[in-house]
């Protein structure tokens, strides 16, 4: 095998998301700032190159629509971080021009987010994810392409997950940039929140599912990928592993989701991939039945019971713990919605509102509202939400939802949405969109 000019562009593109995984899927202030910069030098890259400046223009032609939108939102998070007259802003922002006024604001312009700066950062992110995205299907055009994209999540989960697993055995010790500290019980590797960890690796799990369907369905010589499905088997089991040491309820919950639609899909065709239906089989067995004897029955099923404890969280009063509940935050935040609820108070700036308008903020903090729809209802009000609902509408219409695949990323879509933060994650954002960004063809897979 020889780097062709497409492979050399290809690896360019896990090395960027290497770098996302590595400093905790780019969740860290100054690291949009650098990731922007690579991308963007990796675009203008690519675009020199006739055959790629072909596919791109072949983009934007097909999806101008959708652009369009994704454009609007751009500039409505652009607006948000503007500084505005004060007067201007006492129309569009009442409750900041109020806070401003009683700190005796002396300047004669504001911006309507609350964190300007971790705003402009957000903006960053999300102008990145349609740099990357444009980038992936212009290197990314063939299913053969798309065999190497989930060969190197696979491959990216299996390492996350020893990493994860090596430290969470050892005692969860900060390392360099490795930090632990806050999950002693939990593994979390690269990433500082449990749960971010578990839904990246649902998604390497993903890749890996579907990369042996590819391989059963499109590979014209079957034994060629003999040894590659008994490593890519191995890989499954640490990235397993790695989510069940994760013990978050979310990332648990996602992967039981999982295994259940891909084992009712070989169940339902029984006469082919019976060896993959072993291979899930035995994943849950190894599951229940190994990790569950050695971590105990108990927290085996007390990882799944997250939906139980955010609705009893929600007729109970924090105020007999010592410790802020997830629904507490998210009835917060639906309140800073109200009142900011046209313009919002700002894409990133829930920290700095809880930091404000919590009034036990000497007590607790919170950086997420622990509900995706209700942080950016917050962050982005209703003109901005709408933008952003309308967007995901277009979306859907665009994608097979009857693909196995898609249906499960519906499901990750939703439960995050609903009940975590992970979706501000630009690494979660970015793996999902480029996931369900890439549709099958009937045609056969040849290298």
């Amino acid at each position: 095998m020889y780097l062709t000019k497409n492979r050399f562009h290809q690896l360019i593109f896990y090395i960027l998301i290497s770098f996302l995984i590595i400093f905790n899927g780019g969740n860290l202030d100054i690291y949009p700032q650098f990731n922007f910069i690579l991308v963007c030098c990796f675009f203008v890259f690519c675009i020199k190159d006739k055959n790629y400046k072909a596919h791109i223009k072949k983009f934007f032609l097909n999806n101008k629509k959708l652009l369009s939108v994704y454009f609007l939102f751009l500039l409505y998070l652009i607006f948000q971080i503007l500084p505005l007259p004060l007067e201007v802003l006492k129309i569009f922002s009442p409750i900041k021009y109020k806070i401003l006024v009683e700190l005796e604001y002396s300047y004669f312009f504001s911006s309507i987010s609350l964190d300007p700066i971790n705003s402009f950062f957000n903006f960053l992110n999300y102008f990145s994810l349609l740099i990357y995205l444009i980038i992936f299907k212009t290197i990314f055009y063939k299913e053969i392409h798309l065999l190497r994209f989930y060969l190197y999540l696979i491959f990216a989960g299996f390492i996350a997950a020893v990493v994860a697993v090596y430290f969470f055995l050892i005692g969860n010790p900060d390392f360099l940039f490795i930090s632990n500290s806050s999950y002693l019980s939990s593994a979390t590797g690269f990433f500082i929140n449990r749960t971010v960890f578990a839904c990246f690796l649902n998604l390497s799990f993903l890749c890996g599912i579907e990369y042996l369907f590819l391989i059963d369905y499109y590979s014209r010589n079957k034994s060629n990928y003999f040894y590659r499905k008994i490593y890519i088997r191995l890989f499954l089991l640490f990235i397993t592993i790695g989510i069940i040491t994760s013990f978050s309820k979310i990332g648990n919950f996602l992967f039981f989701v999982l295994i259940l639609i891909y084992l009712f899909k070989l169940f339902l065709k029984k006469n082919e991939n019976k060896y993959l239906f072993y291979t899930i089989l035995f994943i849950v067995l190894f599951d229940i039945f190994i990790l569950g004897f050695f971590f105990g029955g108990t927290k085996l099923l007390a990882r799944f019971s997250f939906l139980k404890e955010e609705l009893v969280a929600y007729s109970e009063s924090s105020s007999t713990h010592n410790f802020l509940k997830r629904a507490d935050i998210v009835k917060f935040s639906i309140y800073q919605f109200t009142q900011f609820k046209f313009f919002g108070f700002g894409i990133g700036a829930f920290e700095i509102i809880f930091k404000v308008f919590n009034n036990n903020n000497s007590t607790y903090f919170a950086n997420h509202a622990h509900s995706d729809v209700i942080e950016f209802l917050g962050e982005l009000g209703m003109i901005g939400s709408s933008i952003l609902f309308y967007l995901s509408l277009k979306v859907l219409k665009k994608i097979n939802l009857s693909e196995t695949k898609n249906i499960f990323l519906s499901i990750y879509l939703i439960i995050l949405f609903i009940f975590d933060f992970s979706f501000h994650i630009f690494l979660i954002q970015l793996i999902f969109i480029l996931l369900i960004s890439f549709h099958k063809k009937k045609s056969k897979l040849i290298y």
